[in-house]
């Protein structure tokens, strides 16, 4: 019997990957930078419930444009992982398993994402 023969090279941006493979991708993605901001948030939160003073100084941060973006790039995150996980869920129950429910499912995550985040960066730059 021959054994399994390994690849010895594989050229991960040469993979054609699924839509849905992108989606659980970026489904850990931003379920890694939800958990690397909480403990920012949370610092954020006890130095604005500190004085008035820390009040003001997380809201004059949070009108400087790089905290505007990466309050976007959160809300992005946010959405994304909330829209794939009830993805994962519906999948786990065994709803929309087949090819083509599976590709629209996709669709409809990453569609649903990106105008949530626009609509939210329109208001948070505005």
């Amino acid at each position: 019997m021959k054994p399994y023969a390994r690849p010895v090279y594989l050229n991960l941006f040469r993979i054609h990957l699924p839509l849905s493979g992108w989606v659980s991708i970026l489904h850990r993605i931003s379920g890694a930078l939800l958990f690397l901001a909480f403990p920012i948030g949370v610092w954020a939160l006890s130095v604005s419930l500190s004085d008035e003073a820390g009040f003001q100084r997380m809201a004059a941060w949070l009108t400087h444009p790089l905290s505007k973006l990466f309050f976007v790039l959160l809300i992005w995150a946010f959405t994304h992982h909330a829209l794939a996980g009830l993805r994962h869920l519906a999948l786990d129950v065994h709803w929309g398993v087949e090819r083509d429910a599976a590709r629209r499912s996709s669709l409809g995550v990453l569609l649903a994402t990106v105008l949530i985040t626009l609509s939210a960066a329109w208001r948070v730059f505005a």
